[in-house]
């Protein structure tokens, strides 16, 4: 009897892993592909790649992130909710931005600690495709569609059963938002 082929999951993953790492570091980058190709063909993310190296400091990072750019916007800081509402402004017609995502397993363990070694070693907005190295993001303060609200990543949790989930974690305490 002979087996069945491999899914288009499967073949992408094994295409996308790095040579000359260890079982953890490729059971890392192993998940970080598969949430890379669940944002790609399931939430229709552009621009994506993976890092293992902190943008920040050139190290390398805990585990490998995922940057992408969503097709919109996944998160509107309050006080840019309220310059919208004043400028009767949609989020649909507000640019979507660059996002860090951190591939996560359901049964792993995170603490406050971890957060904060992966908060530590990333910029604020993941740098562009095309940008440089060294090159920094320019992040303007104020006027709609500019980054607030310090640092985040979006925290992508893989279930035995290949689900993918997502959350939203700030690095800080961020104020709620207004209804």
């Amino acid at each position: 009897m002979e087996l069945p082929q491999p899914s288009a999951l499967t073949c992408y993953i094994e295409a996308s892993k790095p040579t000359g790492i260890h079982a953890q570091e490729s059971h890392h980058h192993a998940l970080a592909a598969q949430v890379l190709h669940n944002l790609q063909y399931q939430h229709d993310w552009s621009q994506l790649q993976i890092h293992t190296q902190s943008p920040e400091s050139g190290k390398t990072l805990p585990k490998p992130l995922v940057s992408g750019l969503p097709p919109q916007r996944i998160y509107v800081h309050p006080d840019e909710q309220i310059e919208m509402l004043k400028l009767n402004v949609q989020e649909k017609d507000v640019a979507s931005e660059r996002e860090w995502v951190l591939p996560t397993h359901l049964r792993e363990t995170w603490s406050l600690r971890r957060f904060a070694e992966v908060f530590d070693a990333i910029d604020q907005v993941p740098p562009a495709l095309d940008q440089a190295a060294g090159e920094k993001h320019n992040i303007h303060r104020g006027g709609i569609g500019s980054r607030r609200g310090g640092k985040r990543v979006l925290l992508a949790t893989v279930g035995d059963d290949s689900t993918v989930v997502y959350y939203i974690v700030h690095d800080g305490i961020v104020k709620p938002r207004q209804n």
